[in-house]
């Protein structure tokens, strides 16, 4: 039987926290973190319907998430710098791609949830 060990807790969350503080030197992660704040932000000004804003939150995570497998995904390919086989530059690009496209999507999805409130907010 497995015990609830409070110590194994915090040092767990010291691991999470001290991966956020290296994650959050690189600039793309920087800006998402940006662009989050701004989201929430305006989830508080217009007073969003609850599946509204469980949709940007999770558009927002699912963001923040690739971003920081990404990360692990180029570190990891450069430890194999000194062997660099032709796909390293094409995982590091797919990954890329990855939040790209995720940080597409959840523009798309803000637009379509915040466009409405937007323009009665200024009408």
């Amino acid at each position: 039987m497995m015990s609830f060990s409070f110590k194994k807790l915090t040092k767990s969350i010291s691991h999470a926290i001290r991966g956020l503080k290296f994650v959050s030197r690189e600039q793309n992660f920087r800006i998402q973190i940006f662009s989050t704040f701004c989201i929430i932000i305006l989830i508080l000004i217009f007073r969003l319907k609850v599946w509204e804003t469980v949709a940007l939150l999770m558009m927002v995570t699912l963001v923040l998430v690739l971003e920081i497998i990404n990360s692990i995904f180029e570190r990891i390919v450069d430890i194999l710098k000194p062997r660099v086989h032709p796909y390293a530059k094409t995982i590091k690009d797919m990954m890329a791609a990855a939040v790209l496209i995720a940080s597409f999507g959840a523009f798309l999805v803000g637009f379509l949830i915040l466009w409405p409130h937007i323009l009665i907010y200024f009408m």
